[in-house]
């Protein structure tokens, strides 16, 4: 009898162990009796999901403030999101290297602004949602005095508001 017993509860041990705990259900969907788990991202909309999925910046040569292929691509990727999220504003920020004069550069960021604001309004993107700034030299993405530094700051950034 005594074999019996702790047969039927090592049994009853072995069943209880097999069995996992129920998930708490986030990121998860059942379907049937399976769970499937889904990646976690960036919101659908967002500013992190523009900058991530789409893209946010354009570069451009030295002292250059025309689009190349690529740019456009990139470009016409921000369009077609912006135009799926059409409660979204951009504001679109010209930098440039540190090389020239301060005001030269402020022109300079100011006609990347302009170009990048100009390609997207062409793909049908409303004018009112898009300002532009230029910060010139003065708001360095990458710090150095080096043509890698300066390659990242001749850019264009597109910022969700």
């Amino acid at each position: 009898m005594r074999m019996k017993f702790l047969s039927v509860f090592a049994a009853v041990a072995l069943l209880a162990a097999c069995e996992t705990a129920p998930d708490s259900g986030a990121n998860t969907g059942n379907v049937g009796n399976a769970s499937v788990t889904t990646p976690a991202g960036p919101t659908p909309g967002s500013a992190e999901d523009f900058a991530v999925n789409v893209g946010d910046r354009v570069f451009f040569g030295f002292d250059q403030s025309t689009l190349t292929t690529e740019e456009r691509t990139v470009l016409e990727r921000q369009a077609f999101w912006l135009r799926q999220y059409q409660n979204v504003a951009v504001t679109i920020e010209g930098h440039a290297d540190e090389r020239g004069t301060r005001e030269y550069n402020l022109a300079l960021g100011e006609r990347r602004a302009s170009a990048a604001r100009d390609y997207l309004v062409s793909l049908g993107i409303n004018p009112g949602r898009i300002s532009t700034i230029s910060y010139g030299e003065e708001r360095p993405i990458a710090v150095g005095s080096n043509e890698e530094a300066w390659a990242q700051n001749r850019v264009a950034i597109s910022v969700v508001r």
